[in-house]
């Protein structure tokens, strides 16, 4: 299984509406692609009203991530109003081999 993770950062102050959008966008996605095990999205305050983001999605194999992201997947997905609330764009993802555990949790 292969952990896929994005991060960036999000005025504190959008994240009830941010989480809203990415469900419908990103997560909408995220499920509908064969093989995806699962996503979510966690927030963690910084300072200044900052907050930053990460989705985690779980994957069979890089194929299955191939399928959502593109040719590509280690460059980051973004949809038309991310620019609306992101304070930074970064270009990458990671991706992580799961190694031990007992699955993704779903929620």
């Amino acid at each position: 299984m292969i952990l896929r993770k994005w991060t960036g950062r999000i005025r504190t102050a959008d994240e009830a509406e941010y989480a809203a959008y990415i469900a419908a966008t990103g997560g909408k996605d995220y499920a509908a692609t064969p093989g995806n095990l699962g996503w979510q999205m966690v927030f963690r305050g910084l300072e200044d009203g900052v907050s930053e983001v990460t989705t985690l999605s779980w994957w069979p194999d890089m194929d299955a991530i191939r399928a959502f992201a593109g040719p590509e997947p280690e460059r980051a997905v973004y949809y038309p109003e991310d620019d609306r609330f992101l304070l930074d764009r970064p270009p990458h993802v990671e991706h992580h081999r799961v190694v031990a555990g007992s699955g993704p949790p779903r929620g």
